[in-house]
């Protein structure tokens, strides 16, 4: 008799999880508008499975290797599926780029044909697809069995937000939308969404949203005015020349660099102030006559103690892709000032003090977001 009752009292803890169904279902046959942006027209991706190597070609000089690697390939799929073929790999003497196949191991290959006959093949890179989903697949299944219905939330949270970057933000960005009001935008839309799919719609994520919120703000602010401090150029980013040399000069990296501050901050920002909030909340369930003072104090503790770690996980997060940098800098016996002051340093410098300024402000702003919502003498209604 009392399920109906009990299921529309729950109904604010639950309907998050339908909407985001629905969304994701939406962003997953949303277009992207660049399906057909293809650069081989009359190429094929195929995987392949390597028969025999021919490595005569290839020059080594040092470390270096030049020239090319053949390869006798049997074609596993697409409209040339069961072909032997031979594969051309190019070595460029980068050992960052180049690749070495060995008989049995299996290939992505581009196949190019016309009028029906296959012209050349060449070899792009190992085939690691398989091996990324059984990865993903093992990490999900140990994800639901810690966590359960959490982590069953956990995973939608996690597809849901590759699939507003890869179907949202990536477009937006390469049509020329200006990248910090669409990174703001996605970055809050994301906040709000995850967060209420933890919470459901209640005033725990009312409060959570209020001091992530607040923490964006303050790094999107502070990343913009230290990146033309520093005269920091989008260019640091991986590949982003590659996109001006693709037909994207109009494209503004600076501020594209300036979004990615606040965007790669926005994780550990929503973290800590669903910590400091259920922190608050669990005071105020064993303590229900607490006053909104007391437990935003309590929050302040919490926040305390949390920032000595997430300012740390912060810098090692940013800094670990560059740990080959900071060797070569060492090896070759570079004075610190000329290491501070070098591009990439510095751009990671600012990812890295700026996000802590987020989160350094997201602590006490949800803990008092969380006192005055939460307890009884904040608001009536708990």
């Amino acid at each position: 008799m009392n399920r109906p009752s009990d299921f529309i009292k729950r109904l604010p803890h639950h309907l998050p999880v339908l909407l985001f169904l629905a969304l994701t279902a939406a962003l997953w046959f949303l277009p992207t508008g660049y399906e057909d942006a293809v650069i081989y027209r009359d190429a094929d991706h195929c995987t392949a499975q390597v028969l025999q190597t021919d490595n005569s070609s290839i020059v080594d000089t040092g470390l270096v290797r030049s020239g090319e690697q053949r390869c006798t390939l049997s074609l596993l799929n697409g409209p040339w599926k069961g072909e032997t073929v031979t594969g051309v790999n190019l070595l460029s003497g980068s050992l960052e780029n180049d690749k070495l196949f060995a008989e049995g191991d299996r290939a992505l290959v581009l196949v190019n044909s016309q009028g029906g006959s296959i012209l050349s093949v060449s070899m792009i890179d190992h085939f690691r697809m398989g091996k990324e989903i059984l990865l993903g697949l093992c990490f999900l299944a140990f994800l639901v069995l810690f966590a359960g219905r959490t982590g069953l939330r956990a995973i939608l949270s996690f597809l849901f937000t590759i699939l507003v970057i890869w179907k949202v933000l990536v477009p937006c960005y390469l049509k020329g939308w200006h990248p910090i009001y669409i990174g703001l935008a996605v970055a809050f839309c994301l906040t709000v969404a995850i967060i209420s799919l933890v919470y459901g719609f209640d005033r725990r994520a009312l409060s959570a949203v209020s001091g992530a919120s607040a923490g964006l703000a303050v790094t999107c602010l502070l990343g913009i005015l230290f990146t033309e401090q520093f005269q920091i150029h989008g260019a640091v980013m991986p590949y982003s020349e590659s996109l001006l040399y693709s037909g994207y000069q109009s494209l503004n990296l600076t501020q594209n660099f300036m979004a990615s501050i606040f965007i790669g901050s926005s994780g550990a920002v929503m973290d800590l102030s669903v910590d400091i909030t259920s922190a608050v909340y669990e005071v105020v369930q064993k303590k229900p006559e607490i006053g909104w003072r007391e437990a935003t104090l309590s929050g302040f503790h919490v926040g305390r103690a949390a920032m000595g770690t997430m300012t740390t996980t912060l810098l090692l997060a940013y800094s670990g892709g560059y740990v080959a940098l900071l060797m070569v800098f060492m090896a070759q016996g570079t004075p610190l000032y000329a290491v501070f002051n070098y591009k990439y340093v510095a751009a990671e410098i600012i990812d890295t003090i700026v996000g802590s300024f987020g989160l350094v402000s997201v602590a006490p702003l949800t803990a008092l977001a969380a006192g005055l919502l939460l307890t009884k003498k904040g608001n009536k209604a708990v």
